[in-house]
C-alpha cells in the first residue's frame, strides 16, 4: 500500500494539481473529479518530505480527504477552522498557500508542526494541547452571533480529545451558546497511542452500530441524496456489522447536538456533499467520520503509535536511525518497572503517553498496576492521589507541557494534602522542533513556590535513576523531578541506586575565583565553562545543585560567599527559574556575590533545532564565560 513519492525531487517541486493551489479559492477551480487525485498527491509529498525532517506524518496522512473537503466548501479565512491539537494541519497549511514550503516544516524559520495565528490568515487559532478545538470553536460562534455575522465555525476533533474535559465542557454549552455549528469527530481509535476508556468503546460502538432509526432517518436517506447509492451502501456496510442497539447519536443529542455517522472520512465526494448540506443547518450539528490513521503509507498504518510523531525515516519500510544511547525515557521506563517488581505498592500513571514516556515497559510487564487515563492530565492527578491516600506510591508521568494542565491538582490537592504522590515530567527544558507548545520551559517556575514539594534534576542517567529510587522510597509528600528529551551522557546506572540525601547538592569541585552552578542536563555545559576558565588561570568552583527544592542553601551560600561571581545554568526560563532561586538565597543570606545566569529568556521559544535554539539565545558556553570574565 505505500505510495509513490516525489524524494527524488532535489528542488522540492510540487506534483501538478497540488502546484496549482496557492490559497483555497485555488482549490475550488478543480473539478470535483480531480479531488481523490489530489489526495494523492498532498499523501505523496507528506511521505516525502517528512522523511526528511520528521513529523506527524500518522495523523496528516488520515484528514487528507477531510482537510480537501473543508476548503473545498467553506471559505476559508472568513469560516473559522480549529483543530484540535492542530498536529494535523499540515494538508491544511498545504491547501492555504504554504505547500511549497512543506519541506521546512519543524526546521528552525520553517513552518511551525502546528498552527500559529502568527503564521497565516488562515490559521485562526493556534494549539499544541489537546481539548482546545471545540471551545475555542464555540466562542468564535457566539462572537460571530453577537455581531449579527454569518460566516462558519468548524471545530475538528480526533476522538481523543473527547476524554478531555474541557471538550465535554464545550458540548454541555454548545446548545445555549449558538444555534449554529459544526463539530467533525474524527475517529481514527487514536491519539498518540490506542485510545481507551468509556468514551473509546463508545465511539468503536458508534461505528458498528448504526441500525437505528434515527441514523436511518436523519442520515442516510440524506446521504443517499447527497452522495447516491455509494453513500447508502457504505451506510449499510456499517450497518451489517452492529454488535448492539445502542443509539449512536444519544450522548451528543442530550447535549442538544444532532448527530450524522458515521460516514466514510477517506469518500472526499461524499465529504463535499455532506459539508454542503450541514452548511445550511440552522443547529448544531457533529459529523462522525471514520478515517484510518496512516492511510495510505503502509508502514505507518503498520505502527501508527510510532508514526504519530516521529524524526527522519527511510521511505522504503519506515526504518529509522537507531539511537546510540538509551533516552531517558527509556531509563525511567526500565527503571520505574524494575522498582515495581520488587515493590507491589509502586503504581505507574499517565495520560494517553505510554510510548513517549516508555511506560509502555511498564504496561508490557506489570499491566495490572499500569493506569493510562487518556488525554485527561487533571483527572491523572487527582487519581494518583486516591493511590496514594491508600498508601500505594503513585508515580504520575506526564510531559512538563502537558503537566500544566494539573496545575490546580498539584496545588489543593497533592501538596495541600501532602500527598506522595510521585511527578515525573518528561520532556522538561527545550524540546527543540516541536516549539513552543510543547518546550518544557516552566516547571521549576510552577513549581517551586508550592509548599511542601521535593523538586529535583539529575545531571545523567545514573542519577537519574539514583533519583527515581529515593522518590520511590520517600512517602512524607510529594516529590518532582524533570528530565529532558533524548539521551544523555551515557552514564550507566549502578547495579544497586543509591539513596540520595534530599536536600544535598555535590560539590564536585573547590575555587575561589567563581563558583559554577549546573542544573540538571545544564551540568555539562558548566564543566565546559570551567575548563574554559581554568585555561585562563581562573579556579573555578562547581556544584551539581541536584535539588531545586529545597536548595543546598549551606553549599551554595558558603561557595557564593568565598566566589567572586557565581554562575547558574538551567534549561528553562530565567523568570522564577532556579537561578532566580539563587539570587533569593544569596539575597536572604545577605551574601553580595554577584549572581549571572545562563537559560532561556521571558519568551515564548521558537521551533528548530536545540544547537540553534541555544545559540540564537544566548544559553552558550561562550556567553558564560563572557559574563563571569566581567567580574573577575
Amino acid at each position: 500500500m505505500t505510495t509513490r513519492s516525489d524524494s527524488s525531487n532535489p528542488d522540492n517541486a510540487l506534483p501538478r494539481l497540488l502546484a496549482s493551489i496557492q490559497g483555497p479559492d485555488d482549490l475550488k477551480k478543480l473539478q470535483r473529479d480531480e479531488l481523490p487525485e489530489l489526495a494523492q498527491e498532498i499523501r505523496d509529498v507528506l511521505i516525502s518530505r517528512l522523511s526528511v525532517t520528521g513529523g506527524h506524518l500518522g495523523p496528516n496522512l488520515g484528514v487528507v480527504e477531510l482537510s480537501i473537503a473543508l476548503h473545498y466548501v467553506f471559505h476559508s479565512p472568513e469560516d473559522k477552522f480549529t483543530f484540535d491539537v492542530s498536529h494535523q494541519g499540515y494538508v491544511h497549511k498545504m491547501l492555504t498557500g504554504r505547500a511549497s514550503e512543506i519541506h521546512t516544516i519543524r526546521t528552525y524559520q520553517g513552518l511551525n508542526g502546528f498552527l500559529l495565528r502568527t503564521e497565516s490568515e488562515h490559521d485562526c487559532y493556534g494549539a499544541g494541547h489537546a481539548g482546545t478545538a471545540v471551545s475555542s470553536a464555540l466562542g468564535m460562534a457566539s462572537a460571530r452571533d453577537l455581531a449579527g455575522k454569518d460566516f462558519d465555525v468548524v471545530a475538528v476533533a480526533g476522538d481523543a480529545a473527547f476524554t478531555c474535559g474541557t471538550t465535554l465542557e464545550a458540548l454541555n454549552n454548545i446548545s445555549d451558546a449558538t444555534k449554529k455549528f459544526i463539530c467533525v469527530l474524527n475517529d481514527n481509535e487514536w491519539s498518540i497511542d490506542k485510545n481507551v476508556g468509556a468514551l473509546a468503546r463508545y465511539f468503536n460502538d458508534l461505528q458498528t452500530s448504526s441500525t437505528y432509526s434515527s441514523v436511518r432517518v436523519k442520515t442516510a436517506d440524506i446521504l443517499e441524496k447527497l452522495g447516491g447509492s455509494g453513500a447508502r451502501k457504505f451506510a449499510h456496510k456499517i450497518e451489517q456489522g452492529a454488535k448492539n442497539l445502542l443509539a449512536p447519536s444519544v450522548v451528543f443529542e442530550e447535549f442538544g447536538i444532532r448527530y450524522f455517522g458515521p460516514i466514510d472520512g477517506h469518500n472526499v465526494q461524499l465529504l463535499v456533499d455532506t459539508f454542503e448540506y450541514l452548511r445550511d443547518q440552522e443547529e448544531p450539528v457533529i459529523l462522525h467520520i471514520i478515517t484510518e490513521k496512516g492511510r495510505g503509507y503502509t508502514p505507518a498504518l503498520d505502527n501508527p503509535g510510532k508514526f504519530h510523531g516521529l524524526g527522519a525515516y527511510k521511505i522504503e519500510d519506515g526504518s529509522t536511525a537507531a539511537a546510540s544511547l538509551p533516552t531517558y525515557s527509556e531509563v525511567f521506563g526500565r527503571a520505574l518497572t524494575d522498582f515495581a517488581k520488587a515493590d507491589e505498592k509502586i503504581t505507574a500513571i499517565t495520560a494517553a503517553m505510554p510510548g513517549g514516556t516508555k511506560l509502555d515497559i511498564f504496561k508490557k510487564e506489570l499491566n495490572e498496576r499500569y493506569f493510562d487515563v487518556g488525554i485527561a492530565e487533571e483527572h491523572a492527578a487527582l487519581f494518583a492521589c486516591g493511590h496514594a491516600c491508600e498508601k500505594l506510591r503513585p508515580f504520575l508521568t506526564i510531559y512538563s507541557t502537558f503537566m500544566q494542565r494539573a496545575y490546580d491538582m498539584i496545588i489543593h490537592d497533592i501538596a495541600l494534602q501532602e500527598l506522595p504522590v510521585r511527578m515525573c515530567m518528561d520532556r522538561a527544558g527545550l524540546s527543540g522542533d516541536d516549539g513552543p507548545t510543547h518546550h518544557g520551559l516552566f516547571d521549576i517556575g510552577y513549581l517551586r513556590h508550592i509548599p511542601g514539594i521535593i523538586h529535583m534534576q539529575p545531571k545523567d542517567e545514573e542519577e537519574f535513576v539514583d533519583m527515581l529510587w529515593t522518590m520511590a522510597q520517600y512517602d512524607d509528600g510529594p516529590t518532582a523531578i524533570r528530565y529532558p528529551r533524548g539521551a544523555g551522557v551515557g552514564a550507566k546506572p549502578k547495579a544497586e541506586p543509591q539513596l540520595l540525601t534530599i536536600g544535598e547538592a555535590e560539590l564536585v569541585q573547590q575555587g575561589t575565583d567563581v563558583c559554577l552552578i549546573g542544573l540538571g542536563n545544564m551540568f555539562e555545559m558548566a564543566e565546559q565553562t570551567r575548563d574554559i576558565l581554568e585555561a585562563k588561570g581562573y579556579s573555578v568552583t562547581l556544584i551539581n545543585p541536584r535539588w531545586i527544592k529545597p536548595l543546598d542553601a549551606k553549599t551554595i551560600s558558603e561557595q557564593a560567599s568565598n566566589a567572586k561571581v557565581v554562575c547558574t545554568f538551567e534549561d528553562h526560563v530565567l523568570g522564577n527559574g532556579f537561578g532566580a532561586s539563587v539570587i533569593e538565597l544569596l539575597h536572604d543570606s545577605n551574601i553580595d556575590t554577584q549572581v549571572e545566569r545562563i537559560g532561556w529568556p521571558d519568551a515564548f521559544v521558537e521551533h528548530g533545532k536545540i544547537d540553534i535554539l541555544r545559540k540564537l539565545h544566548g544559553v552558550t558556553v561562550e556567553n558564560a564565560v563572557d559574563k563571569v570574565l566581567k567580574h573577575v
